[in-house]
């Protein structure tokens, strides 16, 4: 058994500006540094942890001048726990760097790798981050991407750059803008789809999102970009951030995205894989652009080298009529 020791009793803290409009869950992560995130959804549900004198959820936003009581905790000293990235990846996440400033940074990224870990999933982006950076002070995800998404992840190095990037989601004035791949010639010019969306609708033992009348408002804005007489590439807009959205408005409508195992169709699947070797989700988060403490900030990423293949082989294969 690795040595551990005690932290020094319980804790009374006053949450400063600072910390203002930060969840607890991820304040206690940085606060109890070595504990695993099962230790600290264990002392929230049992209510080990206090703030301002009652019991709290995780996902609890701190607000100035809040008080916090943190019971003392176990923690192993050996540093050999500590997570280690896997070799290769500090390369390739510094050449996925799109932008970086002293309040934000934007990555570019790579598909099938998850945002955060858990469900089965030992590390993700932020994991990943903070053993690379590990005297970065403070560096949280601002939103999330799909783990099958690429493209254009944004992350605040600040807590109040986090303050205002959340401000600013809620209220509209972050844009995202995806390129997606869907099934079938699209012949309806710009549409938008505005179905509300429930997640984790279990179906057949596979806990899916859906559209339905009582669920949770979503608004997607499709748009064409180029048409194959197989596929056609769409620019999508999302004026709401929910779960798989993009993805389950184009099945909704019967354009479903190529590559897509969880609503997509299986045939077109196997013919994008065979005819132009398609292996992942045609979903790239190509652009974001936001406002932040009155400056313009403005990225793009690219298409990476597989999803451009797969368009020059639709375009090869449209003009040879096949």
């Amino acid at each position: 058994m690795p040595a551990s020791v005690p932290t020094s009793g319980v804790r009374h803290l006053e949450i400063t500006a600072e910390h203002a409009g930060q969840r607890l869950d991820n304040f206690l992560l940085r606060e109890l540094k070595g504990a695993p995130k099962s230790l600290i959804y264990r002392i929230l549900r049992k209510g080990e942890v206090r703030l301002n004198g009652g019991r709290v959820q995780p996902c609890q936003r701190l607000q100035a001048g809040d008080r916090l009581r943190v019971p003392p905790v176990r923690l192993g000293e050996r540093e050999d726990r500590a997570f280690r990235p896997p070799p290769g990846w500090a390369e390739r996440l510094q050449a996925a760097v799109l932008y970086e400033d002293r309040e934000v940074l934007v990555l570019d990224k790579p598909a099938g790798l998850a945002v955060h870990k858990g469900s089965g999933v030992d590390y993700g982006v932020i994991e990943l981050l903070r053993a690379l950076r590990p005297r970065e002070p403070f560096l949280e995800l601002a939103h999330r991407l799909d783990r099958d998404t690429s493209g254009c992840l944004l992350l605040a190095r600040t807590p109040a750059a986090l303050r205002l990037i959340q401000d600013a989601l809620r209220t509209g004035r972050v844009e995202k803008r995806y390129l997606a791949l869907v099934q079938g010639y699209w012949n309806h010019g710009p549409r938008e789809v505005n179905q509300p969306l429930r997640r984790n609708v279990l179906r057949g033992g596979e806990r899916l999102v859906e559209v339905v009348d009582d669920g949770k408002p979503a608004l997607t804005r499709f748009r064409p970009v180029s048409l194959f007489k197989l596929a056609s590439l769409l620019e999508a807009s999302i004026a709401t951030g929910r779960t798989h959205q993009i993805r389950v408005h184009a099945a909704h409508i019967g354009h479903p995205l190529a590559g897509d195992a969880k609503y997509g169709d299986a045939a077109f699947d196997r013919t994008m894989t065979e005819r132009c070797g398609l292996r992942r989700l045609f979903l790239h988060a190509h652009s974001l652009s936001l406002s932040l403490g009155g400056r313009d900030i403005a990225v793009s990423a690219p298409l990476d080298a597989e999803l451009k293949s797969v368009l020059d082989r639709l375009r090869l294969a449209s003009l040879s009529g096949r």
